[in-house]
Formats: C-alpha cells, sequence, structure tokens
C-alpha cells in the first residue's frame, strides 16, 4: 500500500480503510508507521518489521499470519512499497505460497515528479538511485545522455551536488532537466533549466542541496543519440594512443561533439 511522501492529506480513502481493517501491518520502520497510525487516528494493529536487511527471512512470517487468516498490509517508510524500497521479495514470497497480492495505489514520487516536469514523452526509464562510485556515474550519466525517452531517478541530500555536476559534464549544454525537492514537503521545490544551467543553480542558493530528490532528464532525439554513441565509441578507440585533451579533441572534431564535454568525459574513463 502506498503511503504519503510527507503531506498527511494525500492518504487515499481506500488506504485509510485497509490500514484501520488490517489484522497486522507489515512495514519498513515500525516507528514511522505507528506515527502515521496515529496521526489518521487508527488504533494500531499488530505491526511487523520488514525492511531491506531482513526481508526474504520476515516474509516467511507474514506468510504463516496469511495462512492463519489475517489480512495483512504491507507500507515503505512513504510512497509505493519495491520502488527503490524494500517490498518486492515480500510480494514474490507471498505469491509463491498461493496468496493474492493486491495494490492499494497512491502517492509515487516517480509520477509525482514526472507529471510536473512538462516533456510531452510518453515513455520514461526508471532508474533507482543514482550509483556512487565514480565511473559507475560516469557510465550512468552516459547511459542517460544517449537514452531517448525520458530518465528518472532519485538521489539523496549528501550526493545530489556529485551527481548533477555528472549531469552538466556529461549531458548537451541545450538537454532539459528538472529538479524535484521535497516533494508534497514543506519546502517543495521543482526547478526546471537546462543542463549548461546547472553549475549555476547549484551555486546561486545551499538550501537547495537539503532534502530527497527526484531528477528527470528529457530524452535524446535520435541524431543527438547517434552523436553521443559516437563520441564515446571514438574516445575508448583514441584514448589507449593519445593523452585526454588531444582523443577529445579529436574524437569532437570527427563527431560534432562538444570538446569540453568529451575532455571531461575522457579524464573520467582514463582515471576514473
Amino acid at each position: 500500500m502506498a503511503t504519503p511522501l510527507g503531506n498527511l492529506g494525500d492518504i487515499t480513502l481506500r488506504g485509510k480503510q485497509v490500514l484501520a481493517g488490517a489484522a497486522c501491518i507489515a512495514c519498513e520502520d515500525t516507528r514511522m508507521t505507528r506515527e502515521l497510525l496515529r496521526l489518521l487516528d487508527i488504533a494500531p494493529p499488530m505491526l511487523v518489521s520488514v525492511r531491506e536487511h531482513n526481508e526474504r527471512e520476515a516474509s516467511s512470517g507474514v506468510v504463516s499470519r496469511i495462512a492463519a487468516g489475517d489480512a495483512v498490509a504491507y507500507v515503505s517508510d512513504a510512497g509505493t512499497p519495491a520502488i527503490s524500497d524494500p517490498g518486492a521479495r515480500l510480494v514474490a514470497a507471498v505469491r509463491a505460497a498461493g496468496f493474492p497480492t493486491i495494490p492499494i495505489p497512491g502517492v509515487s514520487a516517480v509520477t509525482a515528479a514526472l507529471s510536473v516536469a512538462g516533456f510531452e514523452s510518453t515513455a520514461f526509464t526508471f532508474l533507482g538511485f543514482a550509483p556512487t562510485a565514480k565511473g559507475e556515474l560516469t557510465t550512468f550519466v552516459e547511459a542517460i545522455a544517449a537514452r531517448v525517452e525520458t530518465s528518472v531517478f532519485f538521489e539523496s541530500p549528501h550526493r545530489i551536488d556529485k551527481t548533477l555536476l555528472a549531469l552538466a559534464g556529461g549531458l548537451p549544454p541545450e538537454r532539459r532537466v528538472v529538479i524535484a525537492r521535497e516533494l508534497t514537503k514543506k519546502f517543495e521545490t521543482v526547478s526546471a533549466l537546462s543542463a549548461g544551467e546547472i553549475g549555476d543553480w547549484l551555486v546561486s542558493n545551499a538550501e537547495r542541496l537539503r532534502g530527497e530528490f527526484v531528477v528527470v532528464v528529457a530524452g535524446a532525439d535520435q541524431a543527438a543519440r547517434a552523436s553521443a554513441i559516437n563520441g564515446r565509441t571514438l574516445l575508448k578507440a583514441l584514448l589507449p594512443e593519445l593523452p585526454p585533451a588531444r582523443a577529445a579533441k579529436v574524437a569532437a572534431k570527427l563527431s560534432g561533439e562538444d570538446r569540453e564535454t568529451l575532455y571531461a568525459l575522457a579524464e573520467s574513463m582514463k582515471f576514473g
């Protein structure tokens, strides 16, 4: 069952009925769920912790409760379970035991961000959280740069600056980016800008780097996609023979891509 990201008003009528009627609520964090129930004025039933580090083991206990006739609801800390949150293993275990799994839809940070991005593309790829390792982040941005459909991913406050700088260096400067911060909460902001404006956006207001983020990146058109692939391919061939600056200059001349962008990519490929 989906639960609010922050604004309690986003709970659905059906969601309240499910929470009030469940014999047991399996949850990512029992403290957060207990507080949610208090705010909704629902007497808490049995609460069972099913989180990332115990999901496989705890799932068998949930299955046993369902087998005994209990109606069990599962909630993560916020948003929709199993979307970069625990829940998928629990669902699989319940289904494997022969019991039905019923979605109780509601808030999702992914669709909330997409709905205010203003991109006309109906196709999108959800990428979870951006990777932390430098080389993996570079590859992650390269894939976004080449992707035709819209890309959506999550990022945390202590890494958002590094990830956005990687986007600024790896995307064409005109590529559209939407940065959604603290969705549905008191300090919610949605910023629409181009990749070339990211650097100025980062330094203009340090408060912007606090909170939880959803980043939406517009897809490339077919011509831009082909160019991005050619530029990377050329760099991979040139770097074993040339220093990064020279390789970037040659790749830029042959592919038509921006030399500074290719140089940043060459540096990460050579030393990342």
